[in-house]
């Protein structure tokens, strides 16, 4: 028998009351809300007691990997997307180094392409964030030393146009699905915070355990951050003011088979393409209004990836399906006047995912720890 049917609370994904919930609280509660839960509870047209039991239960099984609120991480430090070139041999013990020993290391993922292009030699993909005013290229040949990679790419995110997750709310769309508006333009540049903020900022941050999932979520969180409630609400709402907040979530696994047996997702595909040069933010923005799309950047892959400018991170069940929506985006871009010069998918394989930090005092504090010379 599985879990979803030994346990007294449902906890499939394909339960009707959680799919309604998780429709919701994957990714449409954005920026910082003084009730989530509620707020989630009433988006989906539920009690909010009934919401917390759910997310409870399936945060308890393991269908849902993590609650939290979740930072624009890359208004708070200096990121970029990493490709590593690592010896096969030592591929996964890079992958287990990376995930398990570096705290600015959010997504880890070895990829395969189904192009023979000189950046096919890339197969560990991670997201980095180092904070100001610590150098991103130190630590990355730090990285090197500690697992064997043999070079490195860099991509900084000039500008994102889509920013979310919402697997199963994604997992009834047909290709082509798009909004009518253009994706929504988030600029990376780096807010500097008081240390006051930061106090909020990490008491905030960290991930909810079943016990803490009450309808009044921040007033311990307060506690921790040493501040009154009414305090930790007004900075947390002046943050969001200032597009600090991400959204809060709940996560579910992207490819790994749950406890019940069941996969989120079975496909997590990186997109490539080459638009002209002075067509990125017109081509990210239409790239961004596609529903199947978690990610899209404008990112600059260099030679290595033949000029590829602008990318996107899509998942799904069905590998043909992806490629579906590729293909409708593929012709989209042409419809509109935008030539798709080169495009390429990297396919993820094996992967893990975890909040990057994004703290100076935390650098500091593992640099020392590690003997970095910073």
């Amino acid at each position: 028998m599985t879990i979803a049917e030994t346990t007294e609370v449902p906890v499939s994904i394909h339960d009707e009351i959680n799919a309604q919930i998780l429709s919701i609280s994957e990714d449409k509660i954005q920026g910082f809300v003084v009730d989530p839960l509620g707020e989630i509870a009433a988006r989906a047209e539920l009690p909010v007691e009934t919401v917390i039991e759910r997310i409870s239960a399936m945060l308890k099984a393991g269908t849902i990997r993590r609650v939290r609120q979740t930072l624009m991480a890359t208004t708070l430090a200096p990121g970029a997307l990493v490709a590593w070139e690592v010896p096969e041999d030592k591929l996964n013990s890079a992958f287990d180094w990376m995930f398990q020993n570096d705290p600015f290391s959010g997504h880890v993922v070895i990829r395969t392409t189904d192009a023979a292009i000189s950046g096919a030699k890339y197969r560990l993909w991670t997201t980095l964030k180092i904070p100001k005013p610590y150098s991103m290229e130190k630590h990355c040949e730090y990285l090197c030393q500690q697992t064997g990679a043999l070079s490195y790419k860099l991509m900084p995110a000039k500008k994102l146009f889509a920013l979310g997750v919402g697997h199963v709310r994604r997992r009834l769309l047909e290709p082509g699905a798009k909004s009518e508006e253009l994706g929504d333009v988030h600029d990376p540049t780096v807010t500097e915070l008081s240390t006051l903020e930061w106090q909020v900022l990490m008491a905030l941050k960290r991930d909810f355990a079943v016990e803490e999932l009450t309808q009044n979520l921040w007033e311990a969180r307060a506690e921790e951050a040493g501040v009154s409630y009414e305090q930790f609400i007004e900075v947390a709402q002046n943050l969001n003011e200032r597009r600090v907040i991400g959204r809060f979530s709940t996560f579910l696994e992207h490819a790994k088979k749950l406890q019940s047996g069941e996969r989120v997702t079975k496909f997590n595909a990186l997109f490539h393409w080459k638009v002209p040069e002075g067509r990125q933010f017109e081509a990210g923005r239409e790239v961004g209004r596609f529903h199947i799309m978690t990610h899209a950047y404008w990112r600059e892959g260099g030679e290595e990836f033949k000029g590829v400018n602008v990318m996107g991170v899509a998942h799904g069940t069905d590998k043909a399906l992806v490629l579906a929506h590729k293909a409708a985006i593929d012709a989209h871009l042409e419809a509109v006047g935008i030539p798709v010069l080169y495009t390429n998918v990297f396919w993820g394989g094996r992967s893990e995912i975890k909040p990057s930090e994004v703290s100076p005092l935390a650098y500091e504090k593992w640099a020392k720890e590690v003997g970095l010379d910073v």
